[in-house]
């Protein structure tokens, strides 16, 4: 790489590539890696362009050629009205929020996939040396972005219900007195957790919205997976015990459609405010055309498909986790209840996840995300033991993030065999 003409901006030095996206170059047999769906609706996809189609030619025939321009034009840049009242009807239909049924569809942010409403969230937040808490391991996509705006990353452990509230309230007081500032948000993925694949009970959920309210913060709710839960009960999202003063609900159709770039939040109205004038710099609005096809979907398919895509993750998961069982060496895994991924840790701490798959999986066509990435490149990691705040830099390495949602079951099992022969003759 040649060296720039001019200094960059300081946050390229600070965040590296996503290792996500560096992985995504790998073109390999056993895909394990990225939360790529593989599940998807097809067959509605189709009828919705078909869909589509006719009425804009109706449209042209009929001398409504206007009407077919606006689909490929510019729209509002928090969202088409139209398609916040059907995903204004989701969230209350679905997830029991309570939304006024003939005006609660104002309060409903559509962006451009849900990283964008974490990116411009964080934007409005954060100063630098703003401090924001995280499960630990943490979602990659939100960790860096905080890096990027030269936020500090509290990290708290969890167990295998997610995050503990009464550890996060300790994180916080310790923040406000050896660091001298209070936390601006706790981020948490309560069902089926990227990347842990772990579950919140509703008793959490409770606690942890009474730990953000009685210290005067934020809690970012990403409810990315909450379709795809394929076991147990459903729960509540942590938004509906809120008021909607305290909860940053984010949803996407990622991965309960398919990666349509289309994301629909609710923000209390202080932050929505400004982070719809921070989209607008960012990317005046989210396409027209394919909110629409969204509309189209949630309207007329959603409620058909989305039994048969969760069946789909179940069999997958269910191959995954047999074949971890069956095959891998002495280590611990996790157990979701729906989502994406299956987090494994080995018992022996010494082994190094991402060296391994440098030099021993990706030569085997085998891919799948070392665990060190899932935890901040700098900040502080709450300490259970201690009951301090410690230096996160020294992130563990024996374990890995591995992805059941794009392949096959027979292929999970065959490539988790494979990966699992190679994990016992290393280690």
């Amino acid at each position: 790489m040649t060296d720039p003409k001019v200094e960059f901006a300081v946050w390229t030095k600070l965040v590296p590539e996503s290792e996500i996206r560096r992985l995504l170059k790998f073109r390999v047999k056993y895909y394990f890696a990225g939360g790529k769906p593989g599940v998807l609706p097809l067959g509605a996809f189709p009828m919705i362009l078909n869909t589509l189609a006719l009425r804009e030619l109706e449209d042209i025939f009929s001398g409504k050629e206007i009407d077919v321009i606006e689909d490929y034009n510019y729209g509002p840049t928090d969202g088409l009205p139209e398609v916040k009242k059907v995903m204004a009807s989701i969230l209350r239909e679905r997830d029991g929020i309570d939304l006024d049924p003939s005006e609660g569809w104002r309060d409903v942010l559509i962006t451009t996939g849900s990283q964008q409403a974490i990116y411009l969230l964080l934007d409005v937040l954060l100063n630098p040396d703003d401090l924001v808490i995280v499960p630990a391991p943490v979602y990659l996509g939100f960790v860096n972005v905080v890096t990027k705006f030269r936020g500090q990353v509290i990290a708290v452990p969890g167990d295998k219900q997610g995050m503990i509230p009464e550890n996060v309230d300790r994180a916080i007081k310790l923040a406000e007195n050896k660091l001298g500032k209070k936390p601006k948000l706790i981020y948490v993925v309560p069902d089926s957790d990227n990347p842990s694949g772990t579950t919140m009970p509703e008793s959490r959920r409770r606690a942890l919205l009474d730990v953000a309210k009685s210290n005067g913060i934020y809690l970012l709710e990403d409810a990315a997976y909450r379709e795809i839960q394929f076991r147990g009960e459903r729960l509540k999202p942590i938004r509906a015990f809120d008021d909607g003063s305290t909860v940053i609900y984010m949803r996407t159709t990622s991965k309960e459609v398919a990666v349509l770039r289309v994301a629909y939040s609710l923000m209390p109205p202080e932050i929505r405010e400004e982070v719809v004038k921070a989209k607008g710099y960012n990317d005046l609005c989210t396409p027209t055309i394919v909110q629409k096809i969204a509309k189209l979907y949630y309207e007329r398919y959603f409620s058909q498909f989305i039994e048969k895509v969760r069946e789909g993750y179940k069999r997958r998961y269910e191959a995954m986790a047999r074949a971890i069982d069956e095959n891998f060496p002495s280590g611990e895994r996790t157990d979701p209840t729906g989502g994406f991924f299956i987090w494994w840790e080995s018992d022996n701490r010494k082994f190094n996840s991402k060296k391994f798959l440098e030099e021993i999986a990706i030569p085997n066509d085998i891919l799948y995300v070392p665990g060190q990435a899932f935890y901040p490149l700098k900040g502080y990691l709450y300490s259970v033991e201690k009951g301090d705040l410690m230096d996160a830099s020294n992130r563990p390495t024996n374990a890995m993030r591995l992805s059941y949602s794009y392949m096959e079951p027979d292929k999970i099992e065959e490539g988790i065999r494979k990966l699992g022969s190679l994990l016992k003759a290393h280690l």
